[in-house]
């Protein structure tokens, strides 16, 4: 009780009462407001920007689930194995998961520019063909921030997929191979299964930082060019604290939470069906 005494006081009544600006004309400075009811959520669907935020963060979050999740698991399944150096890899994969993610923004953004180590190293190997902006070409710049992420927590996801891995009763595998059966089939068929739970939270994991994502986009192309690399997290934050249109901004976090809370539970549900939240 003292706990959630406490997390009531610090989060729930607070964004109870901040959700509540969303259905007034509050512009974050004066102490006058108007009620305007569903105003803002009108304003809201008419809003190209933010319906093409919207797109691109749904594009975001399922290809940072999809790919991470499956890079994560290979990269789980190879430092699992017998080998020598799997305690140096294991570190080596993980350690981009500790670094900040504005760090990590600002590393990229360098690699990124168009005279940078990515276009430098291309040219090197004679693939000039292959040098692009990657920030600046509207094609390319929401799939090289998306590139990024990935890289940085894939092994964030490596790390719960191998403690999935080591779970598993070694005899159980043992059998399997005693049976005849390959590795792809002993994947399928005994290993994946008792994966359910790691890929459960890998998976929640990454939906939500997917339908989140701010930090990198914002240090890397602050939403452009032409806002092709804006998502929802973005445009609130420039609604909010660059127009002061801080109750239209409120209005957009609103319908982000509610997104974020209908996929998660869809999801979680879906899971839990086929038995991979049990």
């Amino acid at each position: 009780m003292p706990a959630l005494a406490f997390f009531a006081f610090a989060a729930l009544v607070p964004s109870i009462q901040g959700a509540g600006y969303a259905f007034t004309d509050w512009d974050g400075i004066s102490p006058e407001l108007t009620f305007v009811g569903l105003e803002n959520f009108r304003e809201l669907l008419e809003d190209e920007t933010a319906r093409s935020a919207l797109l691109n963060t749904v594009l975001v979050a399922a290809a940072i689930t999809v790919v991470q999740n499956a890079i994560g698991l290979l990269l789980a399944l190879g430092v699992h194995a017998r080998i020598k150096s799997r305690n140096v890899l294991r570190v080596f994969f993980f350690a981009p998961a500790v670094i900040t993610p504005v760090v990590t923004a600002y590393l990229w953004k360098y690699l990124y520019a168009p005279e940078g180590s990515i276009n430098a190293l291309l040219g090197a190997v004679g693939l000039t063909s292959w040098q692009q902006d990657w920030l600046g070409d509207a094609d390319l710049a929401l799939w090289s921030v998306v590139a990024v992420v990935i890289w940085q927590f894939a092994g964030y996801s490596m790390v719960i997929f191998l403690a999935g891995l080591q779970s598993i009763p070694q005899e159980v595998v043992e059998a399997a191979a005693l049976d005849g059966t390959g590795p792809v089939s002993r994947f399928w068929y005994v290993t994946r299964p008792m994966l359910s739970p790691a890929m459960t939270i890998n998976l929640m994991l990454s939906v939500i930082g997917g339908l989140k994502l701010f930090d990198q986009v914002w240090v890397m192309t602050q939403g452009g060019p032409g806002g092709e690399t804006d998502t929802m997290s973005t445009v609130i934050y420039r609604q909010a604290f660059q127009f002061n249109e801080f109750a239209y901004s409120i209005a957009m976090a609103v319908v982000l939470t509610v997104l974020v809370a209908v996929i998660s539970s869809v999801q979680y549900r879906g899971l839990n069906r086929s038995g991979g939240a049990k």
